[in-house]
C-alpha cells in the first residue's frame, strides 16, 4: 500500500524547515566570524519560501482530505495542530532569519531539541496521540482505514434501525386507522340504535294514548247500557 502522500509531504515540509533553520545557524556562525553570508542568505531566503509554499499546500489538502472524509475528524484534529506549528515554525525561523543572528539561542534550541526559549515552543517536540504512537505511514493509514470503515458499518446499523422504526411507525399508523374506522362504524351504528329507540318510543306512546282512549269509550257505552235498563226496568 502507497504511503499517505499527506504525510510524506509533511515529512519534506519537516525536513525543509529543519534545513532552514542549520542555514540560519550556520550564517550566524559567518557572521560572528566576519565572513560573507550573501549566498547562504539567499539560500536560507529561498528555503523559507519553499517552506512556506509547502506549509499552505498541506493546509490546503488537509481542508479537502477533512471536507471528503478520507480521514477521520481526530486525524483532521491532529494535522491541523502540525500545520498550525509549521506556520507558527516559519515565523520564528523568518524572524530569526531577520534579526540578523540576535537571537541563536532559539536555532540552537531547535536543532538540539531542547527546551524554550523566550515563551517559544518547539514544533518538534509535539506529543504523539496514544493511537498512533509507534506507528508508521502504512499502519496510520491502515488504522485510518479500519476506523472509517467502523464508522460506516455503525452508519449502516443506525440507517437499518430507523429503517425498522420507520416500518413499525407505518404499522402502528395502519392500525390506528383500522381503529378509527371501527370506532365509526361503532358510532354510527349506536347512532342508528338511538334512531330507532326514539322512534319505537314514540310508537309505544301512540298506543298508549289510543289504548286510554279506546278504555274510556267503552266506561262510557257501559254505563249508558246500565242507565238505559235501569230506566227500563218495570217498576212496581
Amino acid at each position: 500500500m502507497a504511503p499517505d502522500p499527506w504525510l510524506s509531504m509533511y515529512e519534506s515540509t519537516c525536513h525543509t524547515a529543519q534545513e532552514a533553520a542549520e542555514k540560519i545557524q550556520e550564517r550566524n556562525r559567518y557572521q560572528r566570524n566576519g565572513e560573507s553570508t550573501a549566498k547562504l542568505n539567499v539560500a536560507i531566503r529561498s528555503l523559507l519560501q519553499n517552506l512556506k509554499e509547502k506549509t499552505d499546500q498541506l493546509k490546503d489538502r488537509l481542508f479537502h482530505s477533512v471536507s471528503t472524509r478520507q480521514i477521520t475528524q481526530l486525524e483532521g484534529d491532529r494535522r491541523q495542530n502540525l500545520v498550525d506549528e509549521l506556520h507558527t515554525r516559519h515565523r520564528q525561523l523568518q524572524a530569526s532569519f531577520k534579526n540578523e543572528g540576535t537571537e541563536p539561542d532559539v536555532i540552537r534550541s531547535s536543532l538540539m531539541a531542547g527546551g524554550v526559549k523566550q515563551n517559544i515552543t518547539n514544533p518538534w517536540l509535539v506529543e504523539e496521540p496514544e493511537e498512533t504512537r509507534g506507528l508508521g505511514f502504512h499502519e496510520i493509514q491502515q488504522q485510518q482505514k479500519r476506523i472509517i470503515e467502523e464508522q460506516d458499518a455503525g452508519l449502516d446499523a443506525l440507517s437499518s434501525i430507523l429503517s425498522r422504526q420507520k416500518q413499525m411507525g407505518q404499522e402502528i399508523g395502519n392500525e390506528l386507522e383500522e381503529q378509527n374506522e371501527i370506532i365509526d362504524d361503532l358510532a354510527n351504528l349506536v347512532e342508528n340504535t338511538d334512531d330507532k329507540l326514539r322512534c319505537q318510543t314514540r310508537r309505544v306512546m301512540m298506543v298508549e294514548k289510543k289504548s286510554t282512549s279506546c278504555g274510556m269509550m267503552v266506561v262510557i257505552v257501559l254505563l249508558l247500557i246500565a242507565i238505559v235498563v235501569v230506566a227500563a226496568w218495570p217498576t212496581k
